[in-house]
């Protein structure tokens, strides 16, 4: 076995490589980085995703951002520097499931340029396909499922992407979906076919 010196620590190399296990699943991995403002059916559509890509028998795992601060990043707070580690760390658990030979979506804001090119470079760029839920302000706003903007105009949210906190658009996205123009079905045709053509 061998070992590479990473700033004090070692990363071990292990003898079934990734190529190995994604051979296995008969599929290529990937880390599907779906970014957009709350609301703007991130969630809905990594989840209308992951039933298509089951029901095709692909090995899949949704890593979804509430369900990610109930847990591994529950001690972050909603500061610059805690969402840039919750991107971080999310970053660095799609990596591992991506080596595992799984098909990874993530629904994350993820509001920040730097920290989605920071995720990209940790799962490495033959594997991250940034996926934009480009849905306006205004419609989120609208939509609001979980009251949350209602409670930021109120004063009684701080640092809420989109009203007192800034959201980055992608500036060249691999997929960008329309919610207002484009269904739920649509958007995961246009996934699918995305993936498709690259495997």
């Amino acid at each position: 076995m061998e070992r590479h010196v990473l700033s004090e620590t070692y990363y071990y190399q292990t003898s079934v490589s990734r190529d190995a296990r994604a051979h296995l699943k008969q599929q290529r991995p990937s880390a599907i980085w779906m970014t957009g403002l709350s609301g703007a059916g991130k969630s809905t559509i990594a989840n209308a995703l992951e039933v298509a890509l089951a029901a095709q028998h692909k090995h899949t795992y949704l890593l979804d951002g509430d369900n990610i601060r109930s847990g591994l990043c529950r001690d972050l707070g909603f500061s610059d520097q805690a969402r840039e580690e919750n991107i971080r760390r999310v970053a660095e658990v799609a990596k591992l499931f991506v080596d595992s030979g799984l098909i990874v979506i993530t629904a994350f804001i993820s509001p920040f340029l730097q920290n989605r090119a920071a995720a990209r470079q940790i799962i490495g760029d033959r594997d991250f396909i940034e996926v934009f839920i480009d849905t306006p302000l205004e419609e989120c706003e609208r939509r609001d499922p979980k009251g949350l903007y209602n409670k930021a105009r109120n004063g009684q949210l701080k640092s809420f992407t989109g009203i007192d906190s800034d959201y980055q658009p992608p500036l060249n996205p691999d997929i960008r979906i329309c919610t207002v123009e484009e269904s739920v079905e649509d958007a995961v045709r246009r996934i699918m076919d995305f993936l498709t053509a690259r495997a």
